[in-house]
């Protein structure tokens, strides 16, 4: 039974994992969509009420049938380094590679339809609620009049992108900006602002979650630090076990969402609350292992070599 990782070809973290997954023993193909058609050949078959498929990756061949467990990790456009890329390409390509992997009972981190769906920030608060975690004030708006009240009422806010920097080359960063309530918010009609509360942070916490196990890492902040992505604070990840009411959330959290792996971002006050930011349904984890020791490759490795018992019916996740 072989673990299928949806990956690019420099992936640090999967290389962390394809290390493990050797170790173990654990027969495992790496496959770019985006060498779909090319260096990779796609084979599905419907017929006499049954299935099966192929996908061949550098001469490595592997049936749907022996796939154990699927890996979406960093995958490229499907079609990307066609010899003649087009948009048609692309969906047709995904229809094929996609509709194929849908097609087999098998385990998923994360299952796409989840994965799309956890993406979205709006919704990742509403479940952090639902979830009974801290979380800061936020609004969605394109209304200048109500940005502008939102930023009165709780006086110091930050300003962020939901979506992540827009695409482009070179690539743009957008860090979380202070902003106060005198600011100027005609330019909100143009475009969804997302505002939040300001959280005065004593420290960053990136909590990874793999299946049921959990992996928190604090950072500690600099006085005033808004971003902590952006700027060296001299301070290094440093492991930290999680509070009880933390993991009970994040356990709810997951499991709403339908994914198996997640990277939670919070922000610790002066009060040591842990307050919601945002999480992350693939986000990096090898930083963090590099500089705690926390075995969370190994973690993954673990959770894609488990096999599920067969099923007529496809589940949506695990």
């Amino acid at each position: 039974m072989t673990v299928l990782i949806l990956t690019s070809e420099e992936d640090v973290t999967a290389d962390m994992v394809v290390a493990k997954l050797h170790e173990m023993g654990v027969p495992m193909m790496r496959l770019d969509p985006a060498d779909l058609p090319g260096k990779a050949v796609l084979s599905a078959e419907y017929a006499h009420g049954d299935f099966d498929g192929h996908l061949s990756v550098n001469g490595h061949v592997l049936s749907m049938r022996g796939l154990r467990s699927i890996w979406v990790r960093r995958p490229g456009e499907p079609a990307a380094h066609a010899a003649h890329p087009s948009p048609w390409l692309t969906a047709e390509t995904r229809q094929a590679l996609f509709g194929m992997l849908y097609s087999v009972s098998t385990r998923w981190m994360n299952h796409p339809r989840n994965a799309e769906q956890a993406r979205l920030k709006p919704w990742q608060l509403r479940i952090a609620h639902l979830s009974d975690f801290a979380v800061p004030p936020t609004v969605f708006t394109t209304a200048p009049r109500l940005a502008q009240q939102f930023a009165e009422e709780h006086g110091d806010i930050v300003v962020k992108s939901a979506s992540g920097p827009p695409p482009g080359d070179p690539a743009l960063a957008l860090p979380t900006t202070l902003i106060g309530p005198d600011a100027d918010f005609p330019a909100v009609a143009a475009g969804p602002a997302l505002l939040q509360q300001y959280i005065p942070k004593r420290a960053d916490i990136r909590l990874t979650c793999v299946g049921t196990r959990l992996f928190a890492a604090r950072k500690l902040a600099e006085p005033g630090q808004v971003d902590g992505r952006y700027g060296d604070t001299e301070h290094a990840w440093e492991a930290v076990s999680v509070p009880e009411r933390i993991g009970k959330s994040v356990h709810e959290y997951v499991a709403l969402a339908g994914l198996a792996y997640a990277a939670f971002d919070f922000a610790e006050d002066e009060e040591g609350i842990w307050w919601f930011l945002e999480c992350n349904q693939g986000g990096q984890f090898g930083f963090v292992e590099l500089e705690t020791g926390q075995p969370i490759s190994e973690a993954v490795a673990l959770w894609l070599s488990q096999r599920k018992a067969d099923r007529r019916v496809p589940e949506s996740h695990w």
